[in-house]
């Protein structure tokens, strides 16, 4: 079953959402959120499709939580094909120096320090051959986006440590960007957007999983 299990973080809403209902039913999707009932929506969506699901209502800002997902993996299914990392948190945009301390540590919280469990405990179930995706959104150094884009860029430099030190062991690290899409998150930043203008997180996730290799 090793080859046919794929662990989405970040999975109750938005491009995790899309991409954790698109890999249904090639996978068995294992789907880890805080959002109990974003997580039963998707369940009713990948039944729908054929496939099944696993749903995990779980914080990834809990290490020891982590650690048992991992672990209970392991046990039932041995590894894991694919980790598709979509966990964002998106703090108001602000001039660095108006940022709220809170909002910093509860992106730092979310967007960063989790990479310092997660990668080491996902490595061992993916091994030589399994893959893993990461979503970059290049925003670090614009005007108001110190706290995001900081945090993101963090998160993203640590992929690309990952994935500079297995490219030739595996597993296969790739880091993909998504075209603006009409999620909470971009209302968030851009309320005033138009947003038949932007893409929708359906259409991204069955683009970037066609560039990954993977539709």
């Amino acid at each position: 079953m090793t080859d046919q299990i794929a662990i989405v973080t970040g999975a109750s809403r938005g491009l995790g959402f899309a991409l954790a209902e698109a890999l249904a039913p090639r996978y068995h999707v294992v789907a880890v959120a805080r959002t109990v009932g974003g997580l039963e929506d998707l369940d009713d969506r990948i039944k729908a499709r054929g496939g099944s699901a696993t749903l995990a209502p779980m914080d990834i800002t809990k290490r020891d939580a982590m650690a048992q997902l991992c672990r209970s993996v392991y046990d039932r299914w041995g590894g894991a094909a694919l980790w598709v990392h979509a966990a964002i948190h998106a703090a108001p945009l602000a001039p660095a120096s108006l940022m709220e301390p809170k909002d910093f540590q509860k992106a730092l919280d979310i967007n960063v320090a989790p990479m310092g469990y997660l990668v080491p405990y996902m490595a061992p179930l993916l091994g030589e051959t399994g893959q893993a995706l990461f979503f970059d959104d290049p925003h670090a150094g614009a005007r108001f986006y110190g706290n995001y884009g900081a945090t993101k860029a963090a998160q993203i430099a640590l992929a690309r440590s990952w994935k500079a030190e297995s490219s030739k062991t595996g597993p296969r690290v790739q880091i993909l960007e998504p075209r603006p899409m009409n999620t909470t998150t971009r209302m968030r930043f851009h309320p005033g957007e138009d947003k038949d203008a932007l893409a929708t997180p359906y259409a991204e996730a069955a683009r970037l999983l066609e560039e990954a290799g993977l539709a």
